[in-house]
């Protein structure tokens, strides 16, 4: 039905007739000639129809935007100073000699084109439609050309591709689970995975030494721009093998990545400890391209006065800190009033600053609500520590480590936004040496990463003193996300029931992941691997802000399709079938 797709027509096949098919991009009609932009996935080409074709310039006459044709051509240089070079086939024309209306459409809920404002319920509610626009199809070929080299890449690494199960058992351990009823086993449920997890530790010890999966899983969460109820992960583990191989590898495939795709070369992957990136970042997954850094000055402030710093620096449990912003002095109040408001969104209740106007008038020169709380020379110690110039703006944090470190690393990748201080490009990095458990409100513990992580302890160590336990765990971080997370794996019993203890699992430890345990009796080797976001690596490579965009059929973030109306209300019988009675909701 074609010889060509719309963005392969160029100068090269000049004077050749061609057929080409598409969609309406958009139609121009110019003193008698009409000339039809024709759509595909591989871009746009001109199509001139003019009177002499009867026929078909009375069809041109008639479509509109997103009819579907077919057109028939002889393939011309454009003129001089007609030459589009906006367009990739800006440099020719394609003179319509046949034309064939082969679907109508209807006039589009919203335009398709770079210009289009519909907001995204819109294009949720029409996706078929919003998969058309020029962006979109880029987006998906990269996803799709992401994919491919994901396994070209692994595969001349020795790795075998292995598809796990989606229909698994219920481990609510982390996110909730998506629940699936058997009617086969009334009463009884499946679990959609939440990883391949389990699965892939079975393969290790199944001898299969290197595996994949470009993986589907499941979270019931709270969702955001960068979240979604099904997503897709690129799965690696193998067995006898080291932390270090394990990044390397993934260095390795990224870089790739982004060299073959983007044409991009990433630059060295710096690493950093847990414990280095909460100092200097307040997060565990830094944006390298923003050069400001949290400061401590704890010890400077633990003879003040002012209750605000001198109560949290006299605090193990507290921190304070100090955030030079560069050339902030400038900042309206006003601003620094909503940035107040940000801050307190993240536990911190307030925010205070001193603004540096001149460093050689001394306090003269200095601007802030707080100065009068604090000796001359401790504020100039904090000013020399944090660097301070002038024209620059110094915030500071004082609470809980926890509230610092949230709101101040918030605050710091809002005002490398603010104040265009975030290169271009991308920075990637690791962050390694993790806690095992991190403590909940009510005094348990839970998994940093997940219970199958290797301690870097002994079991005896980690019963002892679980909070000081380190693990073998490494996450990849590009541009403030965190792109991927793995371990080395437990491989002993002794060591797995040690966490499960520590975990406080009891005899659920049994129930849940028996058959684990047991496996681990029967020579299960060292092994260790990572899961890689692929669609939060679309959206980093593409440089779009949420990962709907870079996903065929998204979700909401309420985890509804509105283009399919789900989820939906069953019939009756179909719950009968599965032993399932809905209840209605309480009164609210």
């Amino acid at each position: 039905m074609r010889s060509h797709y719309c963005g392969e027509v160029d100068g090269s096949i000049a004077n050749t007739t061609v057929e080409v098919c598409g969609w309406v991009h958009r139609r121009r009609d110019h003193g008698g000639v009409i000339f039809l932009d024709i759509r595909d996935r591989t871009g746009i080409v001109q199509v001139v129809f003019d009177p002499d074709t009867v026929e078909s310039f009375a069809t041109a006459d008639r479509v509109r935007n997103e009819f579907v044709l077919r057109a028939i051509g002889r393939v011309r240089l454009r003129p001089e100073g007609t030459i589009n070079p906006e367009m990739a086939t800006g440099e020719i024309e394609i003179l319509g000699k046949e034309l064939d209306i082969l679907n109508a459409a209807k006039t589009p809920p919203f335009q398709l084109d770079q210009h289009s404002e519909a907001g995204e319920d819109i294009r949720l509610k029409y996706r078929y439609m919003d998969l058309r626009r020029p962006e979109m199809q880029d987006r998906m070929r990269i996803r799709s050309a992401v994919s491919a080299r994901v396994r070209h890449y692994l595969e001349a690494q020795g790795y075998w591709e292995v598809e796990t199960p989606t229909l698994s058992r219920a481990t609510p351990e982390g996110a909730r689970d998506y629940l699936v009823p058997s009617r086969t086993h009334p009463g009884q449920f499946f679990a959609l995975p939440q990883s391949p997890q389990v699965y892939k530790q079975l393969l290790m010890m199944s001898g299969m030494d290197k595996y994949y999966q470009i993986a589907r899983c499941y979270r019931d969460e709270d969702l955001r721009a960068d979240r979604q109820p099904e997503f897709t992960q690129i799965d690696i583990e193998a067995s006898f093998i080291s932390q270090q191989a394990v990044m390397d590898l993934t260095e390795g495939m990224l870089t790739e990545l982004f060299s073959s795709v983007l044409n991009v070369q990433l630059n060295t992957f710096p690493v950093l400890s847990w414990s280095e990136a909460m100092r200097d970042y307040g997060s565990d997954r830094p944006d390298l391209r923003n050069p400001m850094k949290l400061v401590d000055i704890a010890d400077v402030m633990q003879s003040v006065e002012f209750k605000v710093f001198n109560g949290p620096a006299n605090d193990s449990q507290s921190r304070v800190v100090a955030l030079r912003a560069p050339g902030g002095a400038d900042m309206p109040r006003r601003v620094i009033d909503e940035l107040t408001a940000y801050v307190g969104r993240y536990g911190a209740r307030g925010l205070a600053y001193i603004k540096v106007n001149s460093l050689s008038d001394g306090a003269a020169g200095l601007q802030s609500p707080i100065l009068k709380f604090l000796p001359d020379d401790i504020t100039q110690q904090v000013l020399a520590r944090v660097g301070a110039r002038d024209g620059d703006l110094v915030f500071f944090g004082a609470d809980k480590t926890k509230v610092v470190n949230d709101a101040m690393g918030a605050l710091r990748n809002k005002l490398g936004e603010q104040l265009n201080l975030v290169e271009a490009g991308f920075a990637p990095c690791w962050v390694v040496d993790w806690p095992m458990f991190a403590a909940n409100k009510d005094g348990s513990l839970s998994a940093e990463h997940h219970p199958f992580t290797q301690p870097t302890c002994t079991p005896e160590a980690l019963l002892e003193e679980p909070l000081a336990a380190q693990a073998a765990a490494y996450d990849v971080v590009i541009n403030g996300y965190e792109l991927g997370g793995g371990s080395l794996r437990i491989h002993d019993q002794e060591m797995q029931a040690a966490v499960f203890a520590a975990l406080e699992m009891g005899e659920s430890a049994q129930a849940k992941f028996g058959f684990l345990l047991d496996a681990l009796q029967y020579g299960c080797p060292p092994h260790g691997g990572i899961a890689l976001g692929l669609d939060r690596l679309i959206m980093l490579m593409t440089q779009t802000q949420s990962i709907r965009d870079v996903i065929a059929f998204p979700k909401t973030q309420t985890a509804a399709c509105l283009m399919m109306a789900a989820p939906n209300e069953v019939e009756e019988q179909q719950l009968r079938d599965l032993h399932i009675r809905v209840r209605p909701l309480a009164p609210t």
